[in-house]
């Protein structure tokens, strides 16, 4: 072989060996496991890059209910302060009568609380006439219980007892028995009070109500 022919073959082979050694590497070829170019996203993260929002693990707290305190509204009461103020009996008070007006045998009749409660009065006293049957009828209107006189300790009521003229077709008594209206069946023990010359008719005797003070009490 002549010089020139062995000089072309070794280039012709030193430029092969040059091609092989600036092609693709099998990193680059299809299906490799190249490293991704820094434009490309990753699972997991965010279009722009930056990694997603995680959720945290512990939840929010809820507020507390707010707690209904002891006489807040809705709350029930008794808001009447005489709720447990009962009817007035003879165990509760004192009894006298005295004479208001002679010519007419009118008597002033009084009642005081003694005990340590106040209670209510109510209605007309029941009055009766010795050993005679029969009692004073009603005379005036009295007052509902709503109305009715709160009787405290220490303080007293009135009514007014209205005798009869003399005129022989009664009798005359020296004591009479009080009653009071309790709208129940308590049995009550009658008060007594000395009456001298109370004539009692068998139509004219009548009793008022009882008021707080003595003189309407002998003017109904």
């Amino acid at each position: 072989m002549s010089t020139v022919r062995r000089t072309a073959v070794a280039l012709a082979a030193l430029s092969a060996l040059a091609l092989t050694a600036c092609g693709p590497t099998g990193d680059d070829t299809a299906g490799g496991t190249g490293t991704p170019s820094a434009g490309t996203p990753t699972a997991g993260s965010s279009p722009s890059g930056s990694a997603a929002p995680s959720k945290s693990a512990t939840p929010t707290a809820k507020p507390a209910k707010p707690t209904t305190s002891a006489g807040s509204a809705g709350s029930k009461a008794p808001t009447d302060p005489d709720f447990d103020v009962f009817p007035c009996s003879t165990h509760d008070v004192t009894f006298t009568a005295s004479l208001a007006e002679p010519t007419t045998s009118s008597y002033l009749l009084k009642i005081t609380n003694k005990g340590t409660k106040a209670c209510r009065v109510l209605g007309h006293p029941v009055v009766t006439f010795g050993a005679l049957d029969g009692q004073a009828t009603e005379r005036g209107t009295a007052p509902g219980i709503e109305d009715a006189i709160r009787l405290a300790p220490g303080k007293s009521a009135y009514a007014g007892l209205m005798g009869g003229a003399v005129d022989g077709t009664g009798k005359t008594v020296d004591s009479i028995a009080m009653t009071m209206n309790t709208e129940s069946d308590l049995v009550q023990t009658p008060l007594k009070a000395s009456t001298p010359g109370l004539y009692v008719s068998s139509t004219k005797n009548s009793v008022t109500p009882w008021v707080d003070n003595a003189e309407d009490a002998l003017s109904l």
